[in-house]
């Protein structure tokens, strides 16, 4: 039989970021409860700020019945002469039976003991109370709390428990907290609780009390308030996908209301208008033309049909935010960019201060110039370099951490630096993250990348290797953000030879292992065949850029209609010359070649090998078409000949092919 089964678990505010980190969790976690008790069904999971809840319009109220088969020892160790021995007398125990009820049956071609049982399903109100314990304790919030004289710890304190199968309540107490069949509506409906009936009543009831339970209809909400306030006012709303998941996990009735500032706080860089509003106020910025306006879009809680008093209370709280922002704008602008006292900063025990950061830092990117020679000025380099962790010092930074390096573009600019300095300080960290934005100019680039550097050289020097998830200082990222700058601006950067001449200023360190470190980033960061990416490491390759242009290269052939013939083709080869040193100067005697087979192969070679290809694509286009007449060679050709010069001399004809392939990638290596 199946009936409704409503489950609400009322708390304290819960914080967003917290319930959003573990959201995609919380069903499954109960599914698997539910399924682990022989209960499981559909359901729906709601929440808003003060309650989450589990809604089943159809409920198992009893588990199936089943059946346990329990079997024991074989017969033959059960009896002895007849009598039962501790096996049997033991087995008759577990399953709580005498030996006459006992039977047998076969089992891996043995008779032995055996027992079966009808177990009736137990009723679910039974087994609600553990269902629902076990799963809320199994929900991760990170930080918990504990109150009252509970030992027991949740992210916010549980203030009500109310379920209900088929509109009756199911007792049982949770956290101290007995069941009841009570809800609590918006505090500015009604501030105390209230009874309900049933699902339909309490359903009614908070729809009729100005809470949105469903979180897609508070995101439909919110939408629509947005597009009615651009339309309405000619604007555009920023919206921060993350921001916006947040209002609507705080919100229960949720509305959006358009609020301005002062226009003098627009001297402020938009960065920190937007970062204060965002951060602190969980504000949308709104702009017009790609304009950032005096204006900010709240999502408001609140339960009025006049919305003056909210907007006004927002726009006030707003305004000391600004003015500290454009206070510490100001005062930094007085003292400059400067990087006295980061000489007492300490960056990682063993690597000196941040000071001493910045020296290794402009060690690198004069070489990384010197090497690349960009259509730049060296001076602005080193100048950028040195002023790039100048805005550590400042105040704005000091409370904005997230604007280190964009402020100190804005000062750079302001105390009259070239516009390359203050963008390459601006650009230092990029890229961030996996859709960020890259360098914008070649110097910018060399000082994304001499941070990058050292930071990775630094930290190896010292043994801070990432081990398996443990990354706090991000050296994964910056092997990612290495090889996309690489790539993007097309600098040659072998990771053996260049990691080898700037390891120089460090403290010895296992070069082997960084270099481990750098391909196993590679390997996850190309979105191909782990094969293919092996194929083309086998070959030797270690310089980045021409390394992603040869996965690239095998990649489209690899996927390329017929590759899976030309591959056998080609393996053949490979296994041919395993046991030879390719590193070896390989010698053919064009006069040895007898058979037409192998006269066309050479004459094919030669031509092939002989051009010069504009990418790494087409030449082993080229190579690989050599599939007909290698073919025809081992179909014709005897290679492993009587004569041993004429053995020879053919197998150093396709070791030639096979090396010329190898230069590019190991086609033995790719499995498809």
């Amino acid at each position: 039989m199946l009936k409704p089964l409503l489950i609400e678990i009322g708390v304290e505010e819960l914080p967003a970021v917290p319930l959003l980190k573990e959201l995609k969790n919380i069903e499954k976690k109960y599914a698997d409860i539910l399924e682990g008790h022989s209960l499981l069904g559909e359901f729906e999971f709601y929440y808003t700020p003060r309650r989450l809840v589990i809604w089943h319009r159809e409920f198992k109220v009893a588990q199936e019945d089943s059946v346990e088969e329990f079997f024991g020892a074989p017969l033959s160790v059960a009896y002895k002469d007849g009598v039962a021995t501790p096996a049997a007398n033991g087995f008759a125990k577990k399953c709580g039976v005498t030996l006459e009820e006992l039977s047998t049956a076969d089992k891996g071609g043995k008779e032995v003991l055996y027992y079966k049982k009808d177990v009736p399903g137990r009723a679910s109100v039974e087994l609600l109370p553990e269902i629902i314990e076990t799963w809320i304790k199994s929900l991760e919030f990170g930080k918990t709390m504990r109150w009252g004289s509970l030992s027991e710890s949740f992210i916010r304190p549980i203030r009500w428990v109310n379920v209900m199968l088929n509109d009756e309540l199911v007792p049982f107490t949770l956290f101290g907290v007995n069941s009841s069949k009570v809800t609590f509506l918006h505090r500015i409906a009604k501030f105390g609780e209230l009874e309900v009936s049933g699902a339909k009543e309490y359903f009614d009831a908070l729809e009729k009390g100005g809470v949105t339970l469903f979180p897609e209809l508070r995101a439909q909400k919110i939408s629509a308030d947005f597009k009615k306030i651009e339309e309405e006012n000619d604007v555009t709303i920023e919206i921060d996908e993350e921001l916006f998941k947040e209002v609507v996990a705080i919100t229960e009735n949720p509305t959006a209301l358009l609020g301005s500032f002062d226009e003098t706080f627009l001297r402020l860089p938009p960065e920190v208008i937007v970062t204060s509003m965002k951060e602190h106020q969980r504000y949308f910025p709104v702009f017009k033309d790609g304009k950032l306006l005096n204006k900010f879009v709240v999502v408001s809680n609140a339960l009025t049909d006049d919305f003056s008093e909210v907007v006004a209370g927002n726009e006030t709280v707003l305004r000391p935010r600004l003015a500290d922002g454009l206070f510490f704008w100001d005062n930094d602008l007085k003292t400059g960019l400067t990087t006295k006292g980061l000489e007492k900063i300490t960056f990682f025990k063993g690597l000196g201060s941040v000071g001493d950061k910045i020296t290794r830092e402009g060690e690198i990117a004069s070489a990384l110039f010197d090497k690349y020679a960009p259509d730049a000025n060296k001076a602005d380099l080193t100048r950028a370099v040195a002023l790039a962790k100048a805005d550590l010092m400042s105040e704005m930074v000091y409370e904005f951490t997230e604007l280190q390096g964009l402020m100190g573009g804005y000062y750079a600019l302001e105390q009259g630096e070239s516009k390359a300095v203050a963008t390459a300080i601006t650009e230092q960290y990029l890229p961030d993250g996996e859709d960020s934005e890259l360098p914008s100019t070649p110097l910018s680039a060399i000082v994304a990348m001499s941070i990058k550097l050292d930071t990775l050289l630094a930290l190896f020097s010292v043994n801070q290797i990432p081990t398996g998830s443990r990354d706090p200082f991000a050296l994964r990222r910056a092997v990612n953000g290495l090889v996309r700058i690489v790539n993007e601006f097309e600098f040659e950067f072998d990771i053996v030879e260049t990691m080898k001449e700037l390891s120089s200023n460090y403290a010895q360190m296992d070069l082997e292992k960084l270099e481990i470190f750098i391909l196993e980033r590679i390997k996850r960061y190309y979105d191909v065949n782990p094969s293919i990416i092996e194929a083309v490491l086998a070959s030797g390759e270690r310089e980045l850029l021409a390394l992603g242009r040869k996965i690239e290269a095998l990649n489209s052939l690899v996927n390329s209609e017929g590759f899976d013939e030309v591959s056998s083709t080609f393996k053949r080869v490979a296994n041919i010359t395993k046991d030879m040193d390719l590193n070896a100067e390989l010698t053919l005697d064009v006069e040895l070649l007898s058979e037409e087979a192998e006269k066309t192969l050479m004459a094919k070679y030669k031509a092939v090998s002989g051009v010069t290809y504009e990418s790494y694509e087409s030449e082993l286009d080229a190579l690989l078409g050599l599939k007909p007449e290698l073919d025809s060679f081992f179909t014709n050709v005897m290679v492993n000949a009587e004569d041993e010069s004429i053995k020879n001399n053919r197998k150093s004809l396709v070791a030639s092919i096979y090396k010329s392939i190898l230069k590019i990638a190991d086609i033995k290596e790719v499995s498809i």
